[in-house]
């Protein structure tokens, strides 16, 4: 009998078990390939990613740093409206590396990691939960006190828990080129029905360029088309979905959801590694698996932090679907130095970037 059954060994779930596994309990993960593949997740993230990761992480995983980004109502060559800070906004990093990284962290800890085990079918009693898993050696069922799902957008755990869906998911797409390009700005189009695409340098590396669009758009044809008026080819392409919403239960009796299968993203980028993790620790802080009880104590906790976040970060994407032309002057008003957190949409709000736009009219 295991403290806690975990699927999926993405950053919410590796970061969860380490936790767990260091605060005393038996936590076996089961990831449904190898981890850190497929790739369907941007590497570019705030400098707070490192509070996350073991020592030593940074050099390893760190490709590019970023100061800003150039907003832009149309395509490649149109006119873009800067917004910056002086110092590193954000980093792009090796985002399968982050996964390996993370996980080895958990394993360290005393974690029980096991790849290639694909999550079947979920069963909650009254005192534990069944978890199945195809496996190399055939089906075999694990049982624990809780299981935890941190099995992505389409999660397993979710359906079999009976929970409900995200409010949305949009198709995301990401494609990579070759060409060297250590820029410290990111590109940000506003083309996309509803949402973006993106170009982000990411050093010696290459580029990554992305879009994420509504159900019922085409995103690869979207996808296609802005990498074209780009003039580039696309040597490495990758898909997934991304959730926007939490629904407003997370937890059954013996299981509950972190992360992208809990829809703890930001609702104005699609971004959800550092949303999951933060999450992960509420997890890890607040739940007993000897208590159900305590599974509120987690909705309350993420919720807490989080809550406020992904409400502004609905008011935010709002901009996105505005015409063009209030688009341009509301971008021009605004571009310029900025004092705001790349996570947090209630940095708009904040004295750092109060005292950055007093400083610019000064």
């Amino acid at each position: 009998m295991h403290d806690f059954v975990v699927v999926g060994a993405g950053p919410a779930g590796s970061r969860f078990s380490r936790r767990a596994a260091n605060a005393g309990h038996d936590v076996l993960v089961l990831e449904r390939g190898r981890v850190g593949t497929p790739l369907a997740c941007s590497g570019h993230v705030s400098t707070d990613i490192w509070n996350f990761t073991p020592d030593g992480a940074r050099d390893e995983l760190l490709q590019n740093e970023v100061y800003g980004a150039r907003f832009h109502v149309d395509g490649p060559g149109s006119a873009d409206h800067q917004f910056y800070k002086k110092e590193v906004i954000s980093n792009v990093i090796d985002r399968v590396g982050l996964d390996r990284t993370l996980a080895r962290a958990a394993e360290d800890a005393g974690v029980d990691l096991r790849e290639n085990h694909s999550v079947s079918a979920v069963e909650e009693h009254g005192e534990y939960v069944d978890v199945t898993a195809n496996t190399p050696d055939g089906t075999e069922t694990f049982r624990g006190k809780m299981v935890v799902g941190c099995d992505g957008p389409a999660s397993r755990v979710r359906r079999e828990l009976h929970l409900p869906e995200p409010d949305e998911k949009l198709q995301g797409v990401l494609g990579f080129t070759t060409e060297d390009d250590g820029g410290d700005f990111v590109d940000v189009h506003l083309t996309a029905p509803r949402f973006f695409a993106w170009r982000i340098p990411r050093g010696a590396e290459g580029v990554e360029y992305g879009l994420a669009a509504p159900p019922g758009e085409s995103a690869r044809e979207l996808f296609d088309r802005f990498t074209a008026d780009y003039g580039v080819e696309i040597g490495n392409f990758c898909a997934g979905m991304i959730p926007i919403g939490p629904a407003p239960r997370v937890t059954a009796h013996r299981g509950f959801l972190i992360g992208d299968a809990a829809a703890q993203t930001k609702p104005f980028t699609g971004g959800g590694i550092l949303y999951g993790m933060t999450s992960a620790d509420h997890a890890a802080e607040t739940v007993d698996p000897d208590d159900p009880g305590t599974l509120a104590d987690y909705e309350r906790a993420w919720r807490r932090e989080l809550k406020n976040e992904i409400r502004l970060g609905h008011w935010l994407r709002r901009a996105y679907s505005l015409p063009k032309p209030i688009q341009t002057v509301g971008l021009s008003a605004m571009e310029g130095e900025i004092g705001v957190h790349m996570d947090k949409p209630s940095s708009l709000f904040s004295t750092n970037h109060l005292r950055t736009l007093l400083k610019r009219t000064s």
